[in-house]
């Protein structure tokens, strides 16, 4: 499995997609929040935190992450070299868990150089240091958990097709229906009792609570469980194209 992860790693690494990935995310958050002039704007916020690039971000890795994981499985299917896949000393779990972990090393490296957002927010409070630190890294490993269940929902979507725009569009779908979609069934109050249980099952609701610094044992069990449930789909698809 080993193998196979630095594979992939250096797959995002060597070709343009991974290099496109980091930039973009970088450069949108960098114009958002440091230029544009909005209420994502850090430097224009009455206190010093990251609290803008915490609600930001996950709307871009709403696009981007499932860029990067249409071709986990899908280019693969289409050229025919998923068949030299499945004869590698390796099992489907193997195979799935490995390309899961490669996308979330790629979003662990994009996130890494937004420390400066932290650092910077850092000595300009008022006093210095005002920034609650602690909050902010608890923010970073939501952020971080939510964005390796983005990736699991891409590698799912590209299991099912050997097309990577399709595998982008049903993934970017998915994600969005997962992290707001169904928040918003909630909160229209058609659904009776489920309301509660809508708002339950919508990822920014857990990212919210990480967000206040507190990290609750459901939001943990929410987010794994969800990247779990995506990956046996994914491993359930493998196994069928094996037959």
């Amino acid at each position: 499995m080993k193998a196979l992860y630095l594979k992939e790693i250096r797959s995002f690494l060597s070709s343009i997609i991974g290099y496109v990935f980091i930039i973009i995310f970088l450069i949108t958050s960098g114009i958002f929040h440091w230029v544009i002039s909005f209420d994502t704007n850090l430097l224009e916020g009455t206190e010093s935190d990251l609290i803008p690039f915490f609600n930001l971000s996950p709307i871009i890795f709403l696009i981007l992450i499932p860029a990067i994981t249409m071709r986990s499985f899908a280019e693969e299917r289409r050229t025919g070299t998923i068949e030299l896949l499945f004869t590698r000393p390796i099992s489907d779990f193997q195979i799935v868990f490995a390309k899961f972990l490669a996308g979330v090393t790629l979003v662990v490296i994009a996130l890494i150089p937004t420390l400066c957002f932290y650092f910077t927010m850092y000595y300009l409070g008022d006093p210095v240091g005002i920034i609650d630190t602690g909050a902010t890294f608890v923010s970073y490993f939501g952020l971080i958990l939510l964005g390796a269940t983005f990736v699991s929902i891409g590698i799912f979507a590209s299991t099912i097709t050997s097309s990577q725009i399709v595998a982008f569009i049903f993934a970017m779908f998915l994600c969005w229906f997962f992290y707001n979609g169904l928040e918003m069934i909630g909160s229209f109050s058609t659904v009776g009792g489920l309301d509660k249980f809508f708002n339950y099952c919508s990822v920014n609701y857990h990212f919210d609570s990480i967000k206040l610094g507190v990290i609750d044992t459901s939001d943990l069990i929410f987010y794994f469980g969800l990247i779990a449930i995506f990956l046996f789909a994914s491993l359930t698809v493998i196994k069928s194209l094996k037959k």
